[in-house]
């Protein structure tokens, strides 16, 4: 797509556990220059920024994009953020950067108004603007990832708790007496049995059993258990089909809970989709209360990878309206 000529653009961010995506995006929701690396995971907050910084420049500069066209910056991080926006408090996969106040140094940095926010609760907001909960006013964002993350939309508004906190599904405990303990420190979270960590692990843990399985060889990867479960390898589909069960589990209490109209499921574990459903549908119905669970629509995300950008995208928009 060609550079835009007087057309506003904010520059977005997604930091993930694994990935690292950036993106100019314009007031359309759509994405002008775009940029995928690998999240520095052993630099400290100075390696972080340093590699904001450099993605932001490459950006601008892949475009040809006049600097001053750009109205403000949002990174969305997968961990909790202060109620100000201001304040990463804690990132389980990255905990370099715990409790940085990173807002002022990304904008002295980068010289745009900058917002943090979760980065489930971007990919709700995404998908609420562009994607798959569009018209809805009720909706749950569930993102599969390196961890399990959550954002909750009521009546139209991002609901953040009182200290910023709320929406933290994958440390929901779904068995409190079974499996490793979670990065958070407590046992039995859905993150434990529903991530692409979880994934990995709980193949590996059968492994020893299963001298049949195609996974015996080496490199073993979420994507890896994934193919092997489209081939019909029975360890891979036992797998899946514990890990649909938790998040069915996790999944019929948010419905008892909140009553949402939509529940987007997206992330990269949702590439196995149809290795899970099934499963995680059944447990909805089993533990659902029957009105609710029979309303909602439970779907896959429609923005895909981008949900979390272009939820940034959009918290960037509202910045700048405010910085008017």
């Amino acid at each position: 797509m060609n550079g835009p000529a007087n057309r506003n653009l904010v520059f977005a961010v997604d930091l993930g556990g694994t990935h690292l995506r950036v993106a100019l995006v314009d007031e359309e929701g759509r994405i002008y220059a775009q940029r995928k690396e690998s999240t520095p995971k052993h630099t400290g907050v100075a390696g972080v920024v340093r590699a904001l910084v450099k993605a932001a420049r490459a950006c601008v500069s892949e475009k040809g994009v006049n600097a001053g066209l750009v109205a403000a910056a949002s990174i969305v991080v997968p961990g909790t953020v202060s109620k100000d926006n201001s304040m990463v408090l804690q990132v389980p996969n990255l905990p370099s950067l715990d409790n940085v106040v990173l807002k002022p140094i990304l904008e002295d940095q980068l010289g745009w108004p900058v917002v943090l926010e979760n980065d489930a609760n971007a990919a709700a907001i995404g998908e609420m603007w562009l994607g798959a909960a569009r018209g809805h006013r009720s909706v749950i964002c569930i993102t599969l990832g390196t961890g399990v993350g959550g954002g909750i939309i009521l009546d139209g508004e991002l609901w953040r708790g009182a200290d910023g906190s709320a929406g933290e599904i994958g440390h929901t405990a779904v068995d409190p007496f079974v499996g490793p303990r979670c990065k958070c420190g407590n046992r039995g979270c859905l993150e434990v049995f529903a991530s692409a960590t979880a994934i990995v692990r709980m193949a590996r843990e059968e492994l020893a059993n299963r001298q049949d399985s195609v996974l015996l060889s080496e490199g073993l990867t979420a994507k890896r258990v994934f193919n092997a479960g489209c081939e019909r390898d029975q360890l891979a589909l036992d797998v899946f089909k514990r890990m649909g069960t938790y998040l069915g589990v996790g999944v019929a209490n948010l419905i008892n809970l909140l009553n949402p109209e939509i529940i987007v499921i997206g992330g990269g574990v949702v590439d196995g989709w149809k290795l899970f459903e099934r499963h995680m549908r059944q447990e909805v119905a089993a533990r659902a209360f029957p009105l609710t669970a029979e309303r909602v629509r439970i779907m896959q995300s429609e923005c895909g990878d981008n949900a979390g950008l272009l939820g940034a995208a959009r918290l960037a928009f509202d910045l700048s309206r405010k910085q008017i």
